[in-house]
């Protein structure tokens, strides 16, 4: 007994050495953040505005990551690949097919851009419910190393088949979102299409959050979530559920490519860094957590802002380092994530 709590004291110290260490680490950032912002206030809100955009951007692929660990705790690596494909097929869709530019009336454009998410997110909610029925569903009762693998796996085959269809060039749409101011707070102007990315995402959050918390078929994910087995003695069909959960995964990675290719350019590869980092996202916000992972987005895509636009900072180059140096400290000082929840260990 005296060895148990002797062993349970030097965990409770260690611990409390961690979060001593990973304050002061963040201490010193927030001092760093503090001299910049009374340096040149007007620059710093400027660069804090390009990366809270860019974090809800990341924010709506972060989604689906926590979305589908949160019932199966499997990390889709193949999410950011589906994402990146339905972006590429939404540019389709607009430039080849619609025949969208600059020139459209807003009703048309509002209009093309609605038709071609009403039919990206069902065509890839398909999708993404078909990996999950012949990848994953002969995997679940297997070691948690087997669907990691085959997820890693089905990432390259779609990303592949992104690249037959796309070859390497990168795929774009007009400005379709004007680059002029909508907001301005003293000097610091916000233009339109950083707004309308927010506008976008906050809705976004909002709705899942309220389905996932409200709803029969919300209430049955949490279930599930929470036992599985448990779940289908109360009458939960197990599978339907899992299925229903990648099928709103695929229409959120649908939303996100239109999003982002309203912002950026996209090729058949952009899914996969961007992946991780949206699940770099999800960690940090504490995976599962639907807020959580838009929140972890935003603090992501600030300190990629911060790293390429301050004075001091390690600049472009260092941007990946930095960012997936965050995932190995988030992991070490607070593996729960920002609003997860510490579980106790087992004994």
């Amino acid at each position: 007994m005296a060895a148990t709590a002797t062993a349970a004291l030097n965990r409770i110290r260690g611990s409390s050495l961690i979060d001593l260490i990973g304050l002061c680490l963040l201490a010193l950032i927030v001092v760093w953040l503090l001299v910049q912002f009374f340096d040149d206030p007007t620059r710093f809100l400027s660069i804090a505005v390009i990366g809270v955009t860019n974090g809800a951007a990341y924010g709506l692929v972060a989604l689906g990551y926590t979305l589908v660990y949160g019932i199966l705790q499997l990390i889709n690596f193949a999410h950011g690949d589906v994402f990146a494909l339905s972006g590429l097929v939404a540019s389709t869709i607009i430039v080849s097919v619609l025949g969208l530019d600059e020139e459209s009336t807003v009703i048309v454009i509002v209009g093309g851009l609605l038709v071609t998410l009403a039919i990206t997110a069902p065509v890839f909610a398909f999708v993404n419910a078909g990996i999950e029925r012949v990848a994953y569903k002969p995997l679940r009762r297997a070691p948690r190393l087997a669907p990691l693998i085959t997820a890693v796996g089905v990432s390259f085959i779609i990303q592949n088949v992104s690249l037959a269809l796309y070859d390497v060039d990168y795929r774009s749409v007009p400005n379709f979102i004007p680059r002029t101011d909508a907001v301005a707070i003293g000097d610091v102007a916000i233009q339109w299409n950083k707004v309308a990315v927010i506008l976008i995402v906050i809705p976004v959050l909002l709705v899942l959050t309220w389905f996932v918390r409200s709803t029969r078929q919300g209430k049955a994910m949490r279930a599930v979530s929470q036992d599985t087995d448990a779940s289908a003695m109360m009458g939960i069909d197990v599978n339907r559920t899992i299925s229903f959960t990648f099928v709103v995964a695929g229409a959120l990675a649908a939303a996100a490519g239109l999003v982002y290719l309203l912002q950026f350019n996209m090729r058949y590869d952009t899914g996969f860094e961007l992946g991780l980092i949206a699940f770099t996202a999800a960690v940090l916000g504490g995976i599962g957590n639907l807020t959580g992972a838009v929140l972890g987005a935003m603090v992501i895509g600030l300190v990629q802002a911060f790293n390429e636009g301050l004075d001091g900072a390690p600049g472009s180059d260092w941007t990946r380092s930095i960012v997936f140096g965050m995932l190995i400290a988030i992991l070490v000082f607070r593996p729960q994530g920002i609003l997860g929840e510490r579980t106790p260990e087992g004994a």
